[in-house]
């Protein structure tokens, strides 16, 4: 028989997809995720994204995380309150103009198909209910789409059709990355720490969403916070809260959370990445955007813990070779 000398044999880098998965404000974590993949050598070749998972990765290929890290950590809750414009005549509880604004000042009218590397931004069909991809046209308008929640942010229309939040129907889009040409896989999942999602102790109701925005737009005096036309007389009684039972922003996105986290654990079940990557975020509030630095951090820590995978992976689907992974 004879023999195969290694040394001859071909050693190439897998082409290397990375999905990173809806989770609202736990989606900071792809920050640190993204970061500590890069620190190690492992740069995609492809990126496709749900919800925040489309903004972080958007935002990535077009150049701005840096800008997006800091943006993330310096907000508050007052800051937050100050994006919203509450309004309710537009198919969601915040039409999303400030934060499309804030968005369009940083990425201006960069287009998908003009970025460095192929990018794909989730979306679901609201008629339809269909998986939406979007491969070209605006960035902003198409990571706008993948994370209109329902009932938060309006749908956005593109293409003659009106688009929701794309973790609807795949949280996790591994089987993206896979039909755009992948070899391996890495996906960053929010969904799978259950541990963290327990509520707090003593706590009578869940505490997924972090807070409550309603509540906490009403309790600002108007001149550090200018109170959106909406919020009038009406709307004050309509939102005001007289139980100590989960707020309407608790309920429509604890609902989403639970939506989100079932149809993640189908899809991977059918469709699982070669490398899981699952930052430790359940303690973080769904709508607690200000706890950036934290979740930037876990997602690294993440990528620490899933290094022996990772290496492996890349010995496997790269014949051998481990090119690419630094220390």
């Amino acid at each position: 028989m004879a023999m195969i000398d290694d040394r001859a044999a071909p050693r190439t880098r897998p082409r290397i997809g990375l999905a990173l998965g809806g989770g609202v404000a736990r989606g900071w974590a792809h920050i640190g995720a993204v970061r500590a993949l890069r620190r190690y050598g492992i740069e995609p070749d492809i990126v496709a994204g749900s919800s925040v998972g489309a903004l972080v990765g958007g935002v990535h290929l077009a150049g701005h995380l840096a800008e997006l890290e800091d943006w993330a950590k310096h907000l508050t809750k007052l800051k937050i309150v100050s994006f919203l414009d509450l309004r309710l005549s537009c198919g969601g509880l915040i039409d999303g103009s400030r934060l499309v604004a804030e968005m369009r000042r940083h990425l201006g009218d960069s287009r998908i198909e003009g970025l460095p590397l192929p990018f794909v931004a989730v979306a679901t069909d609201l008629v339809t209910g269909h998986e939406v991809w979007s491969r070209e046209g605006s960035l902003v308008e198409a990571m706008r789409a993948s994370f209109s929640l329902p009932g938060v942010f309006p749908p956005v229309s593109i293409d003659h059709r009106w688009l929701v939040d794309g973790a609807l129907v795949n949280p996790v889009p591994v089987s993206v990355c896979r039909a755009l040409g992948a070899q391996m896989v890495i996906a960053v999942n929010l969904s799978a720490d259950l541990i963290g999602k327990a509520r707090r102790p003593g706590a009578l109701v869940p505490t997924a969403a972090g807070f409550d925005l309603l509540k906490l737009l009403e309790e600002q005096p108007a001149p550090e916070i200018p109170t959106p036309s909406a919020l009038d007389a009406l709307t004050r009684r309509i939102f005001r809260r007289d139980y100590e039972g989960p707020s309407l922003f608790g309920v429509m996105v604890s609902s989403f959370g639970i939506i989100m986290d079932r149809v993640t654990r189908s899809r991977l079940a059918g469709e699982p990445p070669d490398v899981h990557i699952t930052p430790r975020v359940g303690h973080i509030g769904l709508l607690e955007f200000d706890r950036a630095e934290e979740a930037i951090i876990e997602g690294e820590a993440a990528v620490e813990r899933a290094l022996p995978e990772l290496c492996d992976a890349l010995s496997v689907f790269g014949n051998g070779s481990r090119e690419g992974l630094r220390g």
